[in-house]
């Protein structure tokens, strides 16, 4: 009986993976829509978590459009390019992020933005540093071993 479940389950999960590969990629409207439906997710979470004002509210919404759009075309880019490092998608993908938490502190109080921080920002932050330092580290050992 077991062996009939895990045989179900492995057949379920191969016809969910071949309707995945055979979905037609995004249209352009179908991203912005996803995106801007993200975005507006985004500021309704960081309004219930902080208790933001209409006007910071204002401020996310116009910060994660221009910010996720930029990053968005960054990495088109990059994909139009063939770029293959991961590397790469992920530096322009920190940048952003960084961009993004830097207008944050802008405009949230002391009290909203010790709160942001307490709530992830403070890990997402940890993670960014610590692949800036990888990079940095593996940077310098390359310019060390060509002199």
């Amino acid at each position: 009986m077991k062996y009939l479940c895990a045989l179900g389950a492995a057949f379920l999960s191969s016809i969910s993976l071949l309707s995945a590969q055979n979905q037609a990629p995004q249209t352009p409207e179908q991203k912005e829509k996803q995106l801007l439906e993200y975005i507006d997710k985004e500021v309704q979470r960081l309004s219930s978590m902080l208790d933001l004002e209409y006007w910071q509210e204002f401020y996310v919404d116009s910060t994660l459009t221009h910010d996720m759009h930029g990053r968005a075309e960054e990495m088109e880019e990059l994909q139009r390019s063939r770029v293959a490092n991961a590397d790469l998608y992920q530096e322009i993908w920190d940048r952003w992020e960084e961009k993004i938490a830097r207008s944050y502190q802008r405009f949230f109080s002391a009290e909203q933005w010790t709160k942001y921080m307490k709530n992830g920002g403070a890990r997402a932050q940890r993670e960014r540093d610590k692949r800036r330092e990888k990079a940095e580290k593996a940077a310098a050992s390359l310019k060390n071993n060509g002199k």
